[in-house]
């Protein structure tokens, strides 16, 4: 576990992190893109952190990959690249810096360190887990594999680098329909989102096989939530995430991928939205379409919720917390990451 007191003790030895009015005003250009979400007391203590961590980024030859589900200051304040898995999985093998700091879960630093091999990746928190990709192991695939001979085997991103590298290809929720569509197979195994695995079942002509896993922020909604939602407020667009049971996602005006949903608000621009996934997710479009509502209830990720500029900074300033991955998985991983990226690309997604 950190030792935020050491971390704090580190920072405060070295830079001047104390909250400034004057400096918060000259970054104005920064906070107008959160200010509908972020309060100007509030900036007023982020905005040292921003400018020591953008200052620091050059220093490092660094970038930071910041996943949705960051919180506004991190999103908007110091992330080179934001998006969703499979956006920050592309960039992440596509940058020219030395260093990247992962603002996500674990296994997007892997994804990153799987695909970038040569660069540092370093993770702010090493405990800001995922719990799909605790509810699967490389044993779990072969116990699929073998009750499913021949079965291709589509594994989520939100898996150990030992999953992957036990799977046939990967996909994110914004490629899963048309990955598990391209596989030469009638009978697909999916792991390990069942949630997702049964939304694609829905669209797909495939028999798909899953795993029994789930998000804890995804599987916590209920289509009853949505129909009273509804009732009590009608009129708006209710959007939900893949990771949402199947019923949900019915109840729901749209689903797709954290960028999905994006673009969809985006281009539909509705009065009022619901967005049926992470709380962070209203949060850093709002600004953006001041025309739009983000209204009702949304579920917080404890996990992406680790992350935050204090420990950004930490790791930036001290290089620790760097993410390795054992080659020999590396290996086996980067083909089925790669698979998905180059048939991501070949389809045009």
């Amino acid at each position: 576990m950190l030792d935020l007191g050491n971390i704090r003790s580190v920072l405060s030895d070295n830079y001047d992190l104390a909250p400034s009015v004057a400096l918060a005003e000259s970054m104005e250009d920064i906070y107008r893109k959160m200010d509908r979400v972020v309060t100007p007391p509030d900036w007023v203590s982020f905005a040292p952190y921003v400018k020591v961590i953008n200052e620091l980024k050059k220093k490092r030859n660094a970038v930071i990959l910041g996943h949705n589900y960051m919180t506004p200051e991190i999103y908007h304040g110091v992330s080179d690249f934001v998006g969703d898995s499979l956006q920050i999985a592309m960039k992440a093998q596509e940058v020219d810096a030395e260093v990247i700091v992962q603002a996500g879960v674990h296994f997007m630093a892997e994804t990153s360190k799987i695909l970038s091999p040569e660069k540092t990746v370093l993770m702010p928190d090493m405990e800001a887990g995922c719990s799909l990709a605790e509810s699967t192991t490389a044993d779990g695939i072969e116990e699929m594999r073998a009750k499913y001979p021949g079965a291709p085997v589509v594994t989520y991103v939100n898996t150990t680098a030992d999953v992957k590298a036990a799977s046939d290809i990967c996909c994110t929720s914004s490629n899963a329909l048309q990955i598990v569509d391209a596989m030469d197979s009638d009978t697909v195994i999916m792991t390990p989102d069942q949630y997702l695995a049964q939304n694609v079942a829905n669209k797909s002509k495939k028999n798909i096989v899953y795993w029994p896993g789930s998000c804890i922020v995804h599987e916590q909604y209920t289509a009853k939530d949505l129909q009273e939602f509804r009732e009590w407020n009608p009129g708006t667009r209710l959007i939900a995430h893949p990771e949402c049971p199947p019923d949900v996602v019915a109840e729901a005006d749209f689903s797709g991928s954290t960028a999905g949903i994006i673009k969809y608000v985006t281009d539909e621009k509705p009065e009022k939205a619901m967005l049926i996934t992470e709380c962070s997710m209203a949060s850093n479009i709002s600004d953006a379409l001041p025309g739009v509502d983000f209204v009702g209830p949304c579920n917080m990720c404890p996990y992406m919720k680790k992350i935050s500029l204090e420990k950004i900074l930490y790791v930036l300033h001290t290089m620790e917390n760097q993410v390795e991955v054992d080659p020999s998985v590396a290996d086996g991983a980067r083909q089925s990451v790669q698979k998905m990226i180059d048939l991501s690309r070949k389809l045009g997604l």
